[in-house]
């Protein structure tokens, strides 16, 4: 049993260390600017999202859009989808994928675009800070978190590659904050991983 509560106690401080070091270099303070200044338009989004829902069926429509297109231009739409804001949910095209006559190599090429797709992003996010109304902003108002932001800024990367959240955003943010190009890519790999599981998961559904 001893050895049970050393390692509880010992778990716990680690917490309360990581806890600590994340508050001192203003990694919180940076999420919940970024959270703060993009809650208008992710609100906008929704209400959109929500306006259009009730004249159509999204879903159905964007299901829709991939029978249309012919290959390329799903494959084009969906790159552009990962690169600008990544917000088109990227189970419809892997359910595209698995309805090809080679779902395997078209899911590799849906995992190689999306990966690709957020590296562009985060060249999106250096242009973004090379306005100068921009980067007078960050170097003024954020110059503690940038200073610091190399340190934690992997766990954005990590976060956007492998949970359901935008990978374009978390990789345009890394760019905005000048997070080592190398380390993205490196991180970022694991969003091929997330395409591949998901992909497994949906073809054994399909």
């Amino acid at each position: 049993m001893k050895p049970t509560h050393n390692r509880s106690h010992s778990d716990k401080t680690r917490i309360q260390l990581l806890h600590q070091y994340y508050s001192y270099t203003g990694f919180y303070d940076f999420v919940w600017i970024a959270l703060k200044n993009a809650f208008p338009y992710i609100v906008g989004f929704i209400a959109a999202v929500v306006t259009a829902n009730q004249f159509i069926d999204v879903n159905e429509t964007l299901a829709r859009v991939t029978e249309l297109l012919p290959v390329y231009g799903v494959l084009g739409f969906f790159f552009v989808s990962e690169t600008i804001l990544g917000l088109v949910p990227p189970e419809i095209f892997i359910a595209w994928s698995g309805n090809m006559p080679r779902p395997w190599m078209f899911l590799s090429i849906l995992a190689l675009l999306s990966y690709s797709g957020g590296l562009m992003a985060y060249w999106l996010g250096k242009f973004i800070t090379s306005m100068p109304s921009v980067h007078n902003y960050l170097e003024v108002k954020m110059a503690k978190q940038l200073r610091n932001s190399k340190k934690w800024g992997g766990i954005l990367i990590v976060i956007g590659a492998i949970l359901p959240v935008p990978f374009a955003v978390s990789c345009m943010t890394a760019g905005i904050i000048k997070y080592p190009f190398k380390s993205v890519v490196y991180y970022g790999s694991l969003r091929m991983l997330r395409i591949f599981a998901y992909g497994f998961v949906v073809f054994s559904v399909i």
